[in-house]
């Protein structure tokens, strides 16, 4: 009798065992994942597209406007003590760069009081400081806004988590409550997600800009002291 249990306890356990092995293991991709989230996920997956994009075409104009010829300030002065303002000026023309224009503004302005020639310069460096930065608060707004759509998921979550288990009165049973934690968690760590992203952007195409901003000082600083050297 006692072997007749064993045996059957093996038995069963072999078939237990087999039936595991046979049953396919559960996988959730991340497109499975992202649509467990809800419709909080369209609006977060639209600040996460705008954030990239406008991370790559800003760092393109940036990078743009931080090349600049190392002897263009040189030939800008031998032209200027040479008295060729055209050829100057036509040299700023054939020259895409924020610098550039504001020394051609500059140029433009020779012969006026030196304070209005560095008003001009000042007035063309604010315009040109601020299609630089065009686009960059965005990433700021996605950095706090982002988070906080997520939390909203994570509330909307949570109601509808507490919501089936009103319905379920005594009939409690996990699986009602999975899709709402699963808006409420996907929906947070998303979040978190694209604000970490969209902060780090802002953070580092700010650093860029203030180079920019740095380099366009100096050249303007260059230039007025070129202004102001004796004339020989």
């Amino acid at each position: 009798m006692i072997l007749t249990t064993l045996l059957q306890l093996q038995v069963n356990g072999a078939a237990a065992e087999a039936a595991a092995e046979a049953a396919p293991e559960a996988t959730l991709s991340l497109l499975d994942l992202t649509l467990k989230g809800g419709v909080i996920m369209i609006p977060l997956a639209l600040l996460l597209i705008m954030s990239v994009y406008i991370f790559i075409e800003r760092l393109l104009v940036i990078n743009k406007a931080s090349k600049l010829d190392e002897n263009f300030m040189n030939r800008i002065k031998d032209y200027i003590h040479d008295g060729k303002i055209e050829a100057a000026t036509t040299l700023c023309q054939s020259i895409d760069n924020p610098i550039v224009r504001m020394i051609e503004k500059g140029i433009s302005r020779l012969g006026r009081p030196l304070g209005d020639i560095n008003t001009a310069i000042e007035n063309v460096g604010n315009i040109e400081v601020a299609k630089l930065e065009k686009g960059i608060p965005l990433l700021a707004t996605t950095a706090g806004g982002g988070p906080m759509i997520g939390f909203l998921g994570t509330v909307v979550g949570m109601i509808q988590a507490f919501y089936n288990m009103s319905q379920a009165g005594n009939n409690i049973d996990v699986s009602m409550l999975a899709g709402g934690i699963y808006v409420a968690m996907v929906t947070t760590v998303a979040g978190l997600i694209v604000g970490v992203i969209a902060y780090f952007a802002h953070n580092y195409l700010a650093t860029r800009v203030e180079k920019v901003v740095n380099e366009m000082e100096a050249r303007t600083t260059e230039f007025m002291d070129l202004l102001n050297e004796p004339v020989s």
